[in-house]
């Protein structure tokens, strides 16, 4: 069986479908690997490992022409048209329904794993890759904070006097922000959290901070571990709830989303123009609309003197440890897909496992 691993062409993105490091583990199980020529060298991972490793290079052409194609990002059109008839695609389709690529997908037969579909099981944690690339994305996001914040994150105490902690509010606690409430905590910062599932308010506190309770009147607790949306009514009770511990924060990293909606508006503009001068907005949630209806997606504005930053894409500014990640977390389900028979490994999805049934898509 051929797996091919292509390049990356999205604007801006690094990162990698498989390592050398991986690679050679496929390699021993008997499968056939080919890497696009450069398609590690953003992330730190030259031609030359993956030809140690046991992969073959090869042109795009090449390595499209495969039984198992492996990406990072959503293929564009011109991609799918490289794929072979009928074959296999593993990684992130960032669709929410019927679009123009699924029905190219369609058109060429292709048997689709979106990871989006991963369920969030304990037993599929190792291979859930949207949770692997959410943490490091709050950690990132944290980062990014602390060094657009013209003040210290920690409390520091000198001979010239001392400073206070800074005061950040992470709204989200899912993987993301649960990283960034960590992070933050680590480098020292005063931080508060919040989120509209209840459930979470333990583990907020179980990182060393302190959770924003708010009477809302339903939960915003959903399927699978997601938070839901909430009522009309709901949203105005939360956003006039909130706003006072908003305006007080120095530091804001917002992660609330919603799968396949528009996110949800936490910040309105009369909150940031209470903010203090010189605080920081990191809106994790600027891809699909922002918290903040000031974020700029893929932009650092600033706005009545609070800095938004709406970058969208924090994983690949870690192309390295990302692509590792996002690497181990394909290997372990293909650990569980993969099939060795008398003619060689073949690829499987046993419609009787929870995983497998839950991610298979055929595009027809």
């Amino acid at each position: 069986m051929k797996i091919g691993i292509p390049l990356e062409r999205r604007p801006g993105e690094a990162r990698v479908a498989s390592t050398p490091e991986v690679v050679r583990k496929l390699v021993t199980k008997g499968l056939e690997v080919w890497v696009e020529e450069g398609a590690g060298v953003r992330a730190g991972y030259p031609d030359a490992d993956y030809a140690e490793a046991g992969a073959s290079l090869g042109a795009r052409e090449t390595v499209y022409d495969a039984d198992l194609v492996l990406k990072v990002r959503r293929p564009e059109p011109d991609e799918v048209e490289l794929m072979r008839r009928g074959a296999r695609y593993l990684g992130f389709l960032e669709s929410c329904g019927e679009d123009a690529l699924l029905a190219a997908m369609q058109a060429r037969e292709l048997l689709l794993f979106p990871l989006e579909r991963m369920p969030r099981t304990s037993r599929a944690q190792s291979m859930d890759a949207l949770s692997s690339q959410s943490s490091i994305a709050g950690y990132r996001a944290t980062l990014e904070a602390a060094s657009r914040y013209g003040r210290f994150f920690p409390m520091m105490m000198t001979s010239a006097g001392s400073a206070k902690p800074a005061r950040v509010v992470v709204l989200g606690a899912g993987v993301a922000g649960l990283q960034a409430i960590a992070t933050a905590r680590r480098l020292g910062a005063d931080v508060h959290a919040y989120d509209v599932r209840p459930e979470t308010h333990e583990q907020i506190r179980s990182l060393g901070a302190r959770p924003i309770e708010l009477d809302l009147g339903e939960s915003g607790a959903g399927e699978g571990g997601y938070a839901r949306e909430l009522s009309d009514e709901a949203k105005a009770r939360q956003q006039a709830a909130l706003a006072d511990e908003l305006a007080r924060a120095q530091v804001i990293i917002t992660t609330a989303q919603i799968p396949c909606r528009q996110a949800p508006v936490l910040i309105p503009e009369a909150v940031v123009e209470r903010m203090r001068p010189g605080s920081v907005i990191v809106d994790l949630a600027a891809a699909s609309g922002g918290n903040c209806p000031l974020t700029v997606a893929d932009e650092v504005v600033e706005r009545h003197g609070v800095t938004l930053v709406g970058l969208t894409n924090y994983p690949a500014l870690l192309a390295a440890d990302a692509s590792a990640f996002y690497a181990r977390n394909l290997a372990n389900l293909l650990e569980l897909m993969i099939e060795t028979g008398a003619s060689g490994p073949q690829l499987r999805a046993p419609a009787d496992d929870e995983i497998t049934a839950a991610m298979v898509a055929r595009a027809d």
